[in-house]
């Protein structure tokens, strides 16, 4: 048994993947017990959601470097290549590093949260959720007459906060601002119509 061990812990290359493993299930697990916390210490739902995004990307960010650390030895020899390959996908992907930006922009700035009535990228509806690439919306209007849900979720890119404008119906004021048309029949008393009871 301890010449099985011996050898798997001598392997330079099986040593690295044991030690990245662990350190991936430690920090996974102390994200976790972060993000379970949470819930006891913050009661508003949108910081509380806000946080939870910034915890995930933490240790998204945190697993990257650790494993980097690890494997830093084997990324000396190649540094030209992964410049030459960086800038190649910095041009290919520029749209979701623009996305990511965007996301930052809105989580950041306060933009919009979740809840809020928006016009993004030509849809209007309620945000149901911030990604790291796309905001879902809840589409409203288009072939429904008024301002009810018309059952389509739409995924708006987050680089629209960039290209286009963004309107917010209910950032400063928790209420939307509707008009509701009665019709009057010719010949009707339009001034008793117009008293409010």
């Amino acid at each position: 048994m301890d010449d099985a061990f011996q050898m798997i812990y001598s392997d330079p290359v099986i040593r690295k993947v044991i030690i990245a493993v662990i350190g991936i299930i430690i920090i996974t697990t102390v994200i976790g017990l972060i993000r379970k916390s949470l819930f006891r210490y913050i009661k508003d739902q949108d910081y509380l959601y806000r946080t939870r995004k910034a915890v995930n990307l933490t240790g998204y960010i945190v697993v990257t470097i650790f494993v980097m650390v690890v494997y830093s030895d084997k990324l000396g020899g190649i540094t030209v290549t992964l410049g030459v390959a960086s800038a190649g996908f910095a041009f290919a992907l520029q749209e979701v590093i623009v996305s990511v930006a965007g996301w930052i922009t809105v989580m950041v700035g306060g933009i919009y949260k979740t809840g809020d009535r928006v016009k993004l990228g030509g849809v209007i509806g309620d945000v149901i959720d911030l990604g790291v690439l796309r905001t879902t919306i809840m589409e409203v209007d288009q072939w429904v007459k008024g301002d009810l849900y018309n059952g389509q979720i739409v995924r708006v890119l987050n680089s629209f906060v960039f290209k286009e404008p963004v309107y917010n119906y209910s950032s400063d004021f928790p209420f939307l601002w509707d008009e509701i048309t009665i019709p009057i029949k010719f010949g009707s008393d339009y001034k008793l119509a117009a008293k409010p009871n």
